[in-house]
């Protein structure tokens, strides 16, 4: 594949990432997200790790996102709507963005910047490399990564329920607590 591809859909990638950050919908933020898992995706299938990029999409974009997706209904999140932040804030913020393109263009502005593309070992990313790392090296690492997801959303879920007879959400809250 050509190196403007891996380029293009970098800057894609960020873009969308950006665009997960950016966005005050969460709805929309979730589909930037999973723009930004398929394009991650798309890099792997072609660096010749297809079953990664596959399961990347299968795991991340279909099943996982599916659940945030269910949990964002759940929660019933509105747009928020109004000033939301500090001017100090907005400015440093603004500030360190600015800050981190300079550094991006002063890497990228470098002469002496080469990128060298390289094959692959045999059996890199294939399903029988993925299966032996992921259930003897990483198995436990997978394991936590899962409770984990499962306790955010148990606590997600917790945080935002309403008690019956109580319209706002602090008001559940401490009277649960």
């Amino acid at each position: 594949m050509p190196p403007f591809v891996y380029i293009f859909l970098g800057a894609l990638a960020v873009v969308s990432a950006l665009g997960v950050v950016v966005q005050r919908n969460p709805i929309h933020s979730l589909l930037a997200l999973i723009g930004t898992l398929m394009t991650v995706a798309i890099l792997f299938i072609a660096e010749d790790a297809v079953v990664v990029g596959f399961l990347q999409i299968i795991v991340y974009a279909g099943a996982i996102m599916v659940l945030f997706l269910f949990v964002i209904w759940l929660l019933n999140l509105q747009v928020e709507t109004g000033p939301t932040g500090h001017l100090v804030l907005k400015f440093f913020g603004s500030l360190g963005a600015a800050l981190l393109v300079a550094e991006l263009f002063s890497i990228l502005a470098r002469p002496h910047l080469q990128v060298k593309f390289t094959r692959q070992p045999a059996g890199y990313g294939s399903l029988a490399s993925l299966a032996g790392k992921l259930f003897t090296d990483y198995l436990v690492a997978f394991e936590v990564t899962s409770v984990l997801l499962l306790a955010a959303v148990v606590g997600s879920v917790a945080l935002a329920r309403k008690l019956p007879g109580t319209d706002d959400p602090r008001a559940a809250r401490d009277v649960a607590s």
